[in-house]
């Protein structure tokens, strides 16, 4: 196992970046994206040309966390829970959410879940939709 110390950080909120990603801000006062330029920066790489998914974590701050995602159709998340509220706001395409039911999802619906609530999601099109998760503060100070 190759241990490698970890790069230092201009920022302590911020990426160290990659060579398919320039270093970015997870946290700050004031964050602002453009969500159609990040939607096709997502497609653009070779994660999405080659697989059935892609995210980027837009917010990673203290009890908030805010990723796009992005799902080719047919694409399946198995069964998971988070120990926070979960919303799903859909932006491009359609998604289907499993828990207590069946929810097709479209551009501009918002589902939004409660703690611990166990649910899987299945891309019915190409799918892209920002996921927030508002953690407890115990589980925020953890991760």
């Amino acid at each position: 196992m190759d241990i490698r110390p970890e790069e230092p950080r201009p920022h302590p909120g911020t990426t160290t970046g990659s060579t398919e990603r320039p270093a970015q801000r997870l946290a700050g006062a004031l964050l602002h994206f453009d969500l159609t330029a990040e939607l096709e920066r997502l497609q653009a790489e070779p994660e999405w040309a080659g697989g059935d998914r892609n995210a980027i974590t837009l917010v990673k701050e203290g009890d908030i966390r805010i990723t796009l995602v992005v799902l080719s159709a047919g694409a399946h998340m198995d069964p998971h829970r988070t120990d926070g509220y979960t919303s799903i706001q859909v932006m491009a395409g359609r998604v289907r959410i499993v828990s207590a039911g069946t929810h097709d999802l479209g551009p501009g619906d918002l589902l939004v879940l409660g703690k611990a609530v166990v649910h899987e999601v299945v891309a019915v099109d190409d799918a892209a939709f920002l996921l927030t998760i508002a953690l407890p503060a115990a589980s925020a100070a953890a991760a």
